[in-house]
């Protein structure tokens, strides 16, 4: 990401949809291996960062009690730990349906999520704070950065509210909206004070939106300067005072007319990249952007489930991208379950030949 020397490219991945998992196992993955963390170590990943490592909850704290409502056959309608009462599929769902939100007015807001985006509250920072302190400050024993969630500013006010309500509250009641952005931002910047008080040393942060779909971003780009820069200048301006200065975000869509407004907000690197049906480029970007721009993924997942041919001429298209700098390549998203295991494989196999250079990699299982 600083565009200096190194022997090769980390060689990792978005993850995996359970599902996608869970048909592979009729391909030969072992029946132990049914989520992220297990499939990236089966399949030879590095890390891109220290995601598990202790660190302050700086979400709703505590959440709301979650619990299967009613049982509808392959459906199910769930209260989540947010407020929000969804509709989902049992077997290869992807986004719920929202049937219901607790969060629909000031007054909601008042009484029950602003209590739970109380900065000092004791329970959203690790149990044994001496442990954590020691670990955040450990660099000598680091073998992948150690990155630091940093939080959302719009992504989890949809969540709790949706899509089409928080819409209308930026207009119905602009005061309101700032007030809660502003507040997400206070507890990121109080609670992520606190580690770094503490003497943190934090080598990335990240950050999550999804505010995009197929067009364009859910919020305008007029709306995102007013209320959301300012809040991410004061978050990557303190991380920025303690060393820190690789900042992805994860959004998926079509962020064109938001891309600048996070550069201005000091968000540096883009995350997945998704390509979708409006033809994201990361080489276009480099273009566009120089190498002010960093960026993560970017490679379409819909090709693995093509040709092998195709795979390895996306594999070949990106590589000038990769030697470059600044550009982790892997999968837009998670890998879906109609990628044939064998098809992964290949591809894997691909970037870790030509992006890898076969250098210091991590076995593949045997027989692959």
């Amino acid at each position: 990401m600083h565009y200096q020397p190194r022997d090769r490219a980390p060689i990792c991945d978005f993850g995996f949809w359970p599902e996608t998992l869970a048909l592979w196992h009729e391909q030969g993955l072992p029946a132990g291996i049914t989520d992220d963390d297990p499939a990236s170590e089966y399949f030879g990943m590095d890390s891109y960062g220290y995601g598990s490592r202790p660190r302050p909850n700086i979400y709703l704290c505590p959440t709301f009690e979650h619990r299967i409502v009613e049982d509808r056959g392959d459906h199910e309608v769930v209260q989540q730990g947010d407020g929000v009462r969804v509709l989902r599929k049992k077997f290869m769902g992807s986004i719920p349906h929202h049937e219901s939100h607790l969060l629909v007015d000031r007054q909601s807001w008042k009484e029950h999520y602003l209590p739970r985006l109380d900065p000092t509250t004791v329970e959203r920072y690790p149990a044994d704070w001496d442990a954590a302190v020691k670990l955040w400050r450990d660099t000598a024993n680091r073998t992948v950065p150690f990155s630091l969630h940093c939080g959302s500013l719009y992504g989890r006010l949809r969540d709790w509210m949706g899509m089409e309500n928080l819409a209308m509250v930026v207009y119905d009641d602009p005061a309101w909206f700032e007030e809660m952005v502003t507040t997400l931002a206070d507890l990121t910047v109080a609670a992520l004070g606190r580690m770094f008080e503490a003497g943190a040393v934090i080598d990335a942060g990240e950050f999550w939106e999804d505010m995009c779909y197929n067009s364009g971003p859910l919020l305008s780009p007029e709306h995102f300067k007013k209320y959301l820069v300012p809040q991410y200048q004061r978050i990557t301006g303190l991380l920025r005072k303690y060393g820190v200065d690789v900042f992805w975000l994860d959004c998926d869509g079509k962020i064109d007319a938001l891309l600048p407004l996070w550069l201005e907000g000091g968000v540096n690197c883009m995350f997945p990249m998704e390509i979708g049906t409006w033809g994201t480029d990361p080489i276009r970007y480099r273009k566009e952007y120089g190498k002010e721009l960093l960026m993560m993924g970017g490679f379409d997942k819909h090709i693995l489930a093509r040709s092998k041919a195709e795979i390895e001429a996306e594999v070949r298209r990106l590589t000038p991208l990769v030697e470059e700098g600044g550009f982790i390549g892997f999968c837009d998203h998670r890998v879906p379950p109609d990628v044939p295991m064998d098809n992964y494989l290949f591809y894997l196999k691909t970037v870790r030949r030509l992006w890898g250079h076969d250098i210091a990699l991590k076995p593949l299982p045997s027989p692959i």
